[in-house]
């Protein structure tokens, strides 16, 4: 450790980075939607995660997960390597990251409803009353972009984050018993079997026909989204503790703007940055309502 630098100040940082670098994915994946099909980035990503996963896995002669971990893992798994991200790639195709970047703004208010559903959490009346208000926005936002009606893609990107929310809860449990990176590796090797067939599948057949900026942005959710920033964000956890690095979080939909407008040229109105405001704060103080275990 650095002399001088606390480890509470070290999780810290590395869960800055954890989310600097799922800041990312939105932005990323809006690059690779333009000459790449969903379906290949989707199971593509999660082919190399899964290899890389699966290597680290053998060298650290890890030992496999009991059976109730393993469906509890292929669960997860298919929360969080194919339906967020197919489903996320989907709604890129028709709406900017930076407007993706605020729908999923609510993601750790969505997060926290599906744990009272699967873990038994009893959510006090103000996180709910937060949790419509942080939704109505979102939906107003959505309405005011799709002129009145609500767009294909705005479904596509909140069913991205119910699916989000539900692989976050059980991979949480997981991680009670485990090391986080531990969790998310055997996810990955699990889902290989799958993943990698279908990545060779629906591979383009000529690749040197797709843009470098599609390869660039599908390498970056393959190495960062998918592998290298959990192993970020679940250390700063580790590290720092969950309720503190945690707030952290509340940044990522202003690193998703950010990007959106430096990688993805997109112009980012007063509108969206109230938007992403009211729903950060909104989501900041609804996290700080009380959970009672059950």
């Amino acid at each position: 450790m650095t002399p001088g630098v606390s480890r509470e100040t070290l999780g810290m940082w590395l869960g800055l980075l954890g989310v600097v670098l799922f800041g990312g994915t939105l932005p990323a994946t809006r690059l690779a939607v333009v000459g790449l099909d969903p379906l290949f980035i989707t199971v593509g990503r999660a082919a190399v995660a899964g290899v890389l996963s699966a290597g680290i896995l053998l060298l650290l002669r890890r030992r496999l997960p009991i059976p109730s971990q393993l469906r509890t893992m292929a669960l997860a798994g298919s929360m969080i390597t194919i339906g967020f991200p197919w489903l996320m790639a989907l709604s890129l195709q028709t709406v900017p990251a930076s407007h993706g970047g605020v729908v999923l703004g609510i993601l750790p208010l969505t997060t926290a409803a599906a744990a009272s559903l699967i873990l038994g959490e009893r959510p006090s009346l103000r996180f709910w009353l937060f949790a419509v208000l942080g939704t109505a926005v979102v939906i107003v936002f959505a309405l005011r972009d799709g002129g009145g009606h609500v767009a294909i893609g705005d479904l596509y990107m909140f069913a991205a984050a119910i699916c989000a929310s539900v692989g976050y809860v059980y991979s949480g449990r997981l991680a009670r018993d485990m090391p986080g990176w531990e969790v998310i590796c055997w996810i990955l090797v699990l889902a290989l079997p799958v993943m990698l067939p279908l990545a060779l599948w629906t591979m383009p057949a000529d690749v040197s026909a797709v843009p470098a900026s599609a390869w660039a942005g599908f390498g970056y959710v393959a190495l960062f989204s998918m592998f290298l920033g959990f192993f970020a964000w679940n250390a700063g956890m580790a590290m720092g503790g969950v309720a503190r690095v945690s707030q952290v979080q509340l940044l990522q939909t202003f690193v998703t703007l950010a990007l959106s407008a430096l990688v993805n040229g997109e112009h980012i109105d007063p509108v969206t940055i109230v938007a992403a405001l009211a729903v950060v704060g909104i989501v900041a103080i609804g996290r700080k309502a009380r959970i009672q275990p059950r």
